[in-house]
């Protein structure tokens, strides 16, 4: 059985929106890619494959912007050829080495999870909450930064449950940023 690991960055007021301020560093980007490269596939909301595909998606000329960095690049390689799942019911054909999902998630992400592999990533913000409502989710992990961004949607808003977890691993950054990872209690 594969477990199901939800990861997203998170300002300390409980921002997870991805124009919050959130500043990328090389150190926080091979910490995602470590992620990409640790999981057999990707599962997204529709609103959450659509802004990363416009992001780090290959572009058709075969080259990566000049804007982007090495560790920038390092993270679009990986997250480019991952395997996605996309929950939706409005999407109609992703074609980011994608599969749509739009019937039942709760059964869809069951049966991903019953497959043998290394495990299955779930990023966003709104999928990642039903999931948890659900109980489908093995291990929360957030990159917490040092920053206030005082307005956005907030990690898990919506949850009607809730959620006992104990952390199992830290990791420190130069920049103050902690990735912490959680296992529900009762597992």
């Amino acid at each position: 059985m594969r477990p199901l690991r939800y990861s997203i960055n998170v300002t300390l007021d409980g921002c997870c929106h991805h124009e919050s301020g959130l500043p990328p560093d090389e150190e926080s980007m091979d910490f995602w890619t470590r992620q990409m490269a640790g999981v057999d596939a990707l599962l997204l909301g529709r609103v959450t494959y659509e802004m990363m595909e416009a992001a780090w998606r290959r572009p058709a000329s075969g080259e990566w912007p000049e804007w982007m960095d090495d560790a920038e690049i390092r993270f679009a390689e990986a997250i480019d050829g991952a395997q996605k799942y996309v929950v939706s019911s409005t999407l109609r054909d992703p074609d980011w080495n994608a599969e749509l999902i739009s019937g039942d998630p709760e059964a869809a992400v069951r049966a991903l999870k019953a497959e043998p592999g290394a495990g299955l990533w779930v990023g966003g913000v709104a999928l990642p909450t039903q999931l948890a409502e659900l109980g489908l989710i093995d291990e929360y992990e957030f990159l917490v930064h040092p920053v206030v961004a005082g307005r956005g949607p907030t990690l898990l808003a919506g949850v009607q449950r809730q959620l006992e977890l104990e952390s199992v691993h830290r990791t420190a950054f130069r920049s103050g940023a902690v990735a912490t990872r959680y296992r529900p209690r009762s597992r």
